[in-house]
């Protein structure tokens, strides 16, 4: 398996398994989580899909290093991966931080 697919699905599952074996905050039970991942892959499609649509990209992969999987306007499916990854991981980090900032108090 190319690189960037392969460290973007380690990294959703790393993150998959940091909330449900770890922090188990429950976040993939609350609707606003995938109401804020609706929001950010809305503006993402377009921004992304012209940084790497095919006809002009700005942003360049080697091709042996991605799958070549392309769903919505050129991006790679590996983009969505880890992007799920790094916005889960940030919101739970938050998450975690605002917890402990209480539980100071």
């Amino acid at each position: 398996m190319p690189i960037y697919p392969a460290l973007a699905i380690a990294a959703a599952v790393a993150v998959v398994a940091l909330e449900l074996v770890v922090l188990r905050s429950g976040l993939f039970r609350q609707p606003a989580y995938w109401v804020a991942m609706a929001i950010v892959y809305a503006f993402m499609v377009p921004v992304d899909g012209w940084l790497t649509k095919l006809s002009a990209p700005i942003v360049l992969y080697r091709e042996g290093d991605t799958s070549g999987l392309r769903p919505v306007w050129d991006i790679l499916a590996e983009e969505f991966v880890y992007a799920f990854a790094l916005l889960t991981l940030v919101i739970l980090v938050w998450d975690r931080a605002g917890r402990l900032d209480q539980e100071d108090r």
